[in-house]
């Protein structure tokens, strides 16, 4: 069975690492995209497929899922689409504001929604040990994030350091006791307990790095995530998209992916 997709932000970096993945897939079949204008895009093969902007969503074909790697500022149009065609909606931009976020649960309750920060399935794993890493540390190791993306991004910090700061806080026993520190220029205060410090690298061409630190009394332990090819943020999508095929109204996340 042909599982057909449709991607959102077609014709952006991510867009055309999914393009390029699905024509390598023997069970996906891409029917469309939507982006900033009406257009075509290209296919590996030569074809083309129809791509729809945001004033022409009611134009475009039915399919089994959407994957979105659009801009945060496009999620309300197309989740009011996929409720309205009832097309299960894989969810990998970030920076969502409120009204986005409240619309994405109402949506779960019609349709599966799968969200997530990052989707490639070695970050989700380094969240999983950062949480383990902060209960096991304790409030005597402080932890830093750094993560490096390439100098075209414009979320600063990345959903991927939020989601790894998340995963560390959730680690401590008193995790509503943590709050995040965004750099540090221009402050002479002493670190203060609680303190989760995310620092932002923007930089050439570089896909992605995540790290977090633990630093305590004379040692220091770092786990590392290194992006090599946007490949492995398509595949994850991919995996998502198929994970949802099956799967009734609710919201998801690579937790149930992962198992």
């Amino acid at each position: 069975m042909t599982t057909k997709l449709i991607i959102s932000g077609i014709k952006g970096r991510m867009g055309q690492a999914l393009v390029e993945a699905i024509a390598e897939a023997a069970d996906l079949a891409l029917v469309a995209g939507f982006d900033m204008e009406d257009g075509e895009a290209r296919l590996p093969d030569g074809g083309t497929v129809p791509v729809y902007g945001a004033a022409s969503l009611g134009k475009a074909p039915v399919a089994d899922a959407v994957i979105d790697f659009s801009n945060h500022s496009f999620t309300m149009d197309l989740l009011e689409w996929c409720m309205e065609k009832e097309v299960p909606v894989v969810l990998a931009t970030t920076a969502l504001g409120d009204d986005a976020l409240a619309l994405l649960s109402e949506a779960a309750k019609d349709i599966p929604v799968f969200r997530s920060a990052n989707m490639s399935l070695g970050v989700n794993l380094l969240a999983r040990l950062a949480k383990q890493a902060a209960a096991a540390f304790g409030e005597s190791f402080d932890i830093e994030i750094v993560e490096k993306h390439h100098n075209q991004k414009k979320d600063a910090p990345s959903g991927t350091a939020l989601l790894l700061a998340d995963a560390a806080a959730a680690g401590r026993e008193d995790a509503a006791a943590q709050h995040y520190c965004y750099g540090r220029h221009g402050s002479d205060d002493p670190r203060i307990p609680g303190e989760i410090g995310i620092h932002a690298v923007r930089a050439g061409t570089l896909p992605g790095e995540h790290t977090v630190l633990f630093a305590g009394p004379d040692e220091v332990v770092t786990l590392t995530h290194t992006v090599y090819s946007r490949k492995v943020f398509a595949h994850g999508a991919l995996a998502a998209a198929r994970f949802l095929a099956d799967k009734p109204a609710g919201l998801y996340s690579m937790d149930d992916l992962m198992g």
